[in-house]
């Protein structure tokens, strides 16, 4: 039953036997929760007894000194919520904390552990947590086993807050839910304690928390790291979550608007997520649904108005703290969502609804939910020996399988050692430490039927030894297929991120997959291999190859510390006297996967410099805003670079700030120009003449470049129905070119609705899309094909300098590690590098015709950021109705009708990302509300 909602403003104490308090609270009292069909009797007991409280445990409101979601005016800071954590856990015997990690800033991530008394003790919660964590293997945890700990053991529910920074109320909640958890004295407190182990990570963000800021001080949105955990605040996360899996995980957000949403989930769904968490997701939503409201509902009376399901968030991308959790750990993933629109109140409310809520139906079914998490395991151990990937599936109501699983069978990975070993290494490292068995090929073995990533086929394909062996004959099979498969298959087209983030693909490693029984004779990966081989004698050195992303930063990290790297003109390697390699330098190179080999002889060659980089800021850029964080992170984080600051203001008036650098990096952006003046552009343009090095990425870095007379590529228009969906494709690679050193002459780099660019005709064209059948692409893609023969790098020669311009990010959310490497190469190579015959105009600070001519080609039409605009796809015959909606929300959306379709694209000049965007998340449900049927939409 549900109790009458107090008056606000409520407080009824009382003492019972000096030792409890009793307080109903107004605003966040813990919801009555009807029995769930399927509880277990233990469960099935309670009813609305009143919500009793050991006086021990300081509730948020008495510690904080004002009441959580009652009339905030403020945020809870994270010193507040750190000692918080620390004041429960001294109070009550239910809880146990710990700090995961630091932030990139340095704040610990603190979190609390919460169960019964008795299997909170320290001994005890290690028990619990390794009999989890043995359901997870079934060669090793017989079925009597994983019955007898279903039984006997608590499942363990995942809280976690914050990831936005600015997305405050998941926290706020998670404190009330530790409060009622470490303190609470009723049946429902007891019933949740006795059947799990809640793991609360308040705020998973702290540095973008105190900035009120979505993304951490680096730039990057936490939501999307999770597979490539290139931050520090998900690399400890997920070394947690292997401690304690869960097998029902919260990620608790903010969006725009008043409404709240909560699973089922929007398609897609990413086929290899197991049916058991799918219907778990479901079900908990139908529990959320059953109680949503309860005590500060969006409106008086409880409509699903105040709530939504399915449209928006969907389980595809493995990079989501819905979809990883559910891939990777078998949980019920679930994104819960409160419009910020609403008030505190009612955000802090219904965010600890939802929490409860949840907990109740994990505690109700624990039992059958630690008997089906046996079963994903058992199944998935079962479908990698048969080779077997799961099928595609759709959920929300009348979508339809668009693009089936294709009939293919995958028993094995192989990645191939031949070139960028150090990334291979980096990779191999990635799946170990989310539990996926490698083995390194100790003998050469024969493939029958190889399949080779970029579509494709050889027979007796010989894989040789130190290959890496990746069977799919494990638990992990459903995790080695999302993040190695060398498409994602996406069932139903409606995506707000990317469609494809297969990591050999980002890495640019050679691989294969079979579905051919092979037993290589192989070893078990215990830790990646790096580092010296040997001891190279005093005045020795070291050699090692400048062919990946790893090298790269050893290199970057050497020249900071002093040491003379050389280039050998012949080999290309990298050598380093005997006395750099310090054992400092050792455990780095290690830890990268790069090998240094020693020699006798001393270290000859052509001396490399280090850059001094101006990293390009133009007005109103945030220096954590995504292009510009990334490059402070891969430049200045990962390889040490001191980056300079570089305004437009800098160029205009040619002030040192700007001509001091050696190499200017321009981050994507939206500006055509830069805000360069005239004269700025004639400053660039003689600066690089000078022997300087202009880097220019996606957008803003090519157009500016184009703007300034830098280039003779022009930028192609976009016909009304493209689309490519952060995809990858094969490029021819011109291997002469330094840029390109230690890449292989074909290659594949990631397209995200990129510029299109037309061949130079003044400078290199340094990787281009094929133009002939071996163009190959992946992901979602609608003619993807007149990028056949258009550029995707130029390097422009002006006087004795260069600008190399990449048509795509390559430092997208730092895991595009063959962009990372071409970067690298870039900054390396020597600044009159490009050599382009019959030219000589070029050679000059002047601006050649052809030049000038590309200059002055009107700017395309839509001059987004970083992000693309939004794209809704309607059937043409439903034109009108979805006209009329859109012009409710702007006046400056493009209509195209192509055969049967008609597209509307949302222009986006602030390259937000589609959470961020101010309207289209309400634009889609209205469409739906009105039953217009969406072919594709893209955010």
């Amino acid at each position: 039953m549900r109790l009458p909602k107090p008056a606000p403003g409520t407080v009824v104490p009382a003492r019972l036997a000096g030792a409890v308090t009793v307080v109903l609270l107004a605003a966040l009292t813990p919801l009555p929760v009807a029995t769930p069909a399927g509880a277990t009797p233990s469960t099935a007991t309670c009813g609305g007894d009143p919500a009793t409280y050991l006086d021990t445990v300081p509730s948020p409101e008495s510690f904080l000194g004002f009441p959580l979601g009652a009339g905030q005016q403020r945020v809870v800071t994270n010193t507040e919520i750190r000692d918080y954590l620390g004041a429960v856990d001294k109070a009550s015997d239910r809880v146990v904390t710990g700090t995961m990690g630091t932030s990139v800033l340095g704040q610990s991530l603190p979190y609390a552990v919460v169960s019964s008394r008795r299997q909170a003790e320290r001994g005890t919660l290690d028990e619990i947590a390794e009999e989890i964590r043995d359901l997870r293997d079934p060669r090793r945890t017989k079925a009597g086993e994983a019955r007898r700990i279903a039984a006997g053991r608590p499942a363990i529910v995942w809280i976690a807050g914050n990831v936005h920074g600015g997305e405050t109320s998941g926290a706020d909640a998670a404190l009330k839910t530790l409060y009622e958890l470490a303190a609470g004295l009723s049946c429902a407190v007891r019933q949740r304690n006795d059947n799990l182990i809640t793991v609360i990570l308040p705020t998973q963000n702290p540095d973008g928390r105190d900035a009120l800021r979505r993304q951490n001080e680096f730039g990057f949105d936490l939501n999307r790291d999770w597979f490539a955990r290139t931050q520090p605040e998900t690399d400890s996360k997920l070394e947690l979550l292997r401690r304690f899996p869960p097998q029902v995980f919260i990620d608790a957000h903010e969006m725009g608007g008043r409404q709240y949403f909560f699973p089922p989930n929007a398609d897609p769904i990413h086929h290899e997520i197991a049916d058991a968490p799918v219907d778990w997701i479901n079900r908990i939503g139908a529990a959320n649904k059953a109680g949503f409201g309860y005590n500060g509902a969006c409106t008086d009376t409880v409509t699903t108005e105040c709530y939504f399901n399915y449209d928006t968030y969907d389980l595809f991308y493995m990079g989501y703290g819905d979809t990883v959790p559910a891939t990777g750990f078998g949980a019920a993933g679930m994104t819960f969502e409160k419009g910020s629109g609403s008030a505190v109140q009612d955000r802090v409310q219904q965010q600890f609804n939802t929490q409860w809520s949840t907990l109740g139906w994990a505690a109700a079914n624990k039992r059958e939910v630690l008997n089906s998490y046996y079963r994903i395991w058992t199944d998935a151990l079962a479908e990698g020996r048969a080779g077997a990937l799961e099928p595609n599936e759709v959920v929300q109501p009348a979508n339809e399988v668009q693009f089936p699983v294709p009939d293919v069978k995958i028993k094995s990975y192989f990645l191939l050692p031949g070139r960028q070993l150090a990334d291979v290494r980096r990779l191999v490292e990635r799946l170990r430490r989310m539990d996926v068995e490698v083995y390194e090929v100790e003998k050469p073995v024969k493939v029958p039927h190889a399949r080779i990533f970029g579509g494709r086929t050889g027979t007796d394909v010989t894989v040789p030894a130190g290959a890496y062996w990746i069977p799919m004959a494990q638990p992990q099979k459903h995790w080695i297929q999302a993040t190695l498969g060398e498409d994602p298959y996406a069932p139903f087209p409606y995506f707000y991120d990317v469609s494809s983030w297969s990591n050999p693909l980002l890495m640019g490693i050679d691989t294969l997959y079979t579905g051919d029984d092979v037993r290589p004779r192989a070893e078990l990966v215990e830790r990646i291999e790096g580092g010296r081989t040997g001891t190279a004698p005093r005045g020795g050195s070291y050699t090692y190859r400048l062919d990946s992303a790893g090298a790269a930063q050893l290199t970057f990290r050497l020249l900071g510390q002093g040491v003379a790297a050389v280039r050998d003109p012949d080999t290309g390697l990298i050598r380093v006297p005997a006395a750099g390699v310090t054992p400092v330098v050792d455990r780095l190179a290690r830890s990268l996967g790069v090998t240094l080999t020693p020699r006798a002889r001393p270290a000859t060659g052509t001396a490399i410099d280090l850059p001094d980089v101006g990293l390009f800021r133009g007005a109103g850029i945030s220096t954590t805003s995504g292009s510009y964080g990334e490059a402070r992170y891969v430049l200045g984080r990962q390889w040490g670079l001191d980056l300079k600051p570089v305004t437009t203001a800098d160029i205009n008036d040619n002030t040192p700030a700007f001509t001091g650098r050696t190499t200017l990096l321009v981050p994507d952006g939206g500006n055509p120009t830069g805000g360069l003046t005239a004269a700025g552009q004639a400053n660039l343009r003689n600066w690089i003449a000078a022997g300087h090095t202009y880097l220019g990425l996606r957008n803003e870095g090519t157009r500016m470049a184009r703007a300034a007379g830098l280039t003779s590529t022009t930028e192609r228009d976009k016909p009304d129905d493209y689309l490519v969906i952060g995809s990858h494709l094969r490029v021819d690679v011109d291997g002469d070119s330094p840029i390109t050193r230690g890449r292989p002459a074909e290659d594949f780099e990631f397209n995200n609705d990129d510029p299109i660019l037309s061949p130079s005709t003044t400078g290199v064209n340094v990787l281009t899309y094929p133009d002939d059948d071996t163009f190959w692409h992946n992901g979602y893609t609608v003619h993807a094909e007149i990028l056949k023969g258009t550029s995707v790098v130029v390097d422009e020669p002006t006087g004795a300098g260069h600008a190399v311009l990449f048509a795509f990010n390559p430092l997208f959310r730092a895991y595009n590690e063959s962009g990372l490497q071409l970067v690298a190469n870039a900054l390396l190579a020597p600044a009159n590098s490009a050599r382009v015959a019959g030219v000589e105009s070029a050679r000059t600070a002047g601006v050649a015709p052809a030049r000038a001519a590309a200059a002055a080609q009107p700017a395309p039409a839509n001059l987004g950021g970083g992000w693309r605009p939004g794209r809704i796809q309607v059937a043409a015959g439903d034109l009108a109705r979805t006209r009329s909606l859109v012009e409710r929300y702007t006046g400056t959306a493009t209509i195209a009708v192509v055969g049967d379709s008609a597209y509307l694209t949302i222009p986006n000049p602030d390259g937000l990302e589609f959470e961020e965007h101010p309207f289209l998340r309400n634009l889609i449900n209205d469409l739906r509300a009105a039953g217009i049927p969406l072919r594709s939409v893209v955010g």
